[in-house]
């Protein structure tokens, strides 16, 4: 991910002027990250330290989730919708 694709998330996503650290904007940055790594594992299968990395980034993705289910219900909706994230 190159720094225009991820200033475009963050101002697809930001709550505020100036946001980059909200859930919305993590869970977004990392949505890309993961759907990234996953292309490059299928065109090699074997990188076991790049599968490492995505299932801490799945992990983290998750953990932002739960914490947005939480405390923001709406907000959590809204995001699992539209990045089309299948979370229980």
């Amino acid at each position: 991910m190159d720094k225009e694709q991820k200033q475009a998330i963050i101002a697809e996503w930001a709550i505020k002027e100036g946001d980059t650290g909200s859930s919305d904007v993590q869970i977004a940055i990392l949505s890309a990250r993961i759907s990234h790594l996953t292309e490059h594992l299928r065109a090699n299968k074997h990188d076991k330290h790049t599968r490492r990395g995505l299932m801490a980034m799945v992990n983290t993705r998750r953990k932002l989730l739960n914490y947005l289910r939480r405390t923001e219900p709406a907000r959590y909706a809204a995001i699992r919708d539209k990045l089309n994230i299948r979370h229980s």
